[in-house]
């Protein structure tokens, strides 16, 4: 386990600039409008110092609507070929993406989520790493609890109701399914990075997260 760090308080304030700008134009009009999206929890989400916030994957809308919800810019990773391109590599580093090259497994994710959070960022991770066709978590990885016993800092559990429906096998088009969006109990960092206490995190990770992915969608 890495020695504790002093972080920044937040993220550098043009990206947080840039999120805000975003967030209001674009990303909560449609979340709140065309998703008719719902969002709980939003006083347990730290205002200030980094977290890894781990959550369910069922779209790509997910970055995005967890950035909206949370108030704060949260920093994903992204294949390293876009960062190669001039004018998208600068907008996708001021909104959080960090670089992951292919191949590098597991160790270059997590060097990229520690760098992110030196800089006082939130970091993203989903927790099965991948999308689910129902949106639960089933197979849980332990990078999230990784990272978080390396840095020694919270995970906030985070759980996206209804992104599985938003894309139908028989339309292109994004439907306007209805989101709720519920924010859980910030988890401690793991004691040690040794593999049992890793696997405990997560599964506490991931029951909150089916856990509130459970509740009745219109219940505040």
């Amino acid at each position: 386990m890495e020695s504790q760090n002093v972080y920044p308080d937040r993220e550098p304030w043009l990206s947080f600039a840039l999120y805000r700008g975003l967030k209001w134009s674009l990303v909560r009009p449609l979340l709140t409008g065309y998703f008719r999206g719902r969002v709980y929890g939003r006083e347990r989400v730290p205002q200030k110092g980094p977290a890894i916030v781990v959550s369910n994957h069922g779209t790509y809308f997910d970055p995005p609507f967890l950035s909206c919800a949370l108030n704060r810019p949260v920093a994903f990773m992204a294949k390293e070929e876009l960062f190669q391109i001039p004018l998208l590599n600068t907008a996708i580093r001021l909104y959080g993406a960090y670089p992951v090259k292919r191949g590098s497994g597991d160790r270059g994710a997590i060097r990229a989520a520690l760098a992110a959070l030196q800089k006082g960022w939130l970091v993203g991770v989903f927790l099965e790493g991948t999308r689910t066709e129902d949106g639960r978590i089933y197979d849980p990885k332990l990078g999230a609890a990784m990272i978080a016993a390396k840095a020694q800092v919270p995970l906030l559990p985070v759980a996206l109701g209804g992104v599985e429906n938003i894309f139908q096998p028989d339309s292109p088009w994004p439907q306007p399914a209805p989101l709720t969006i519920r924010i859980g109990e910030l988890i401690s960092a793991p004691s040690s990075a040794k593999r049992p206490e890793l696997e405990r995190v997560t599964a506490s990770c991931q029951s909150q997260i089916n856990d509130l992915l459970d509740l009745d969608p219109l219940a505040p």
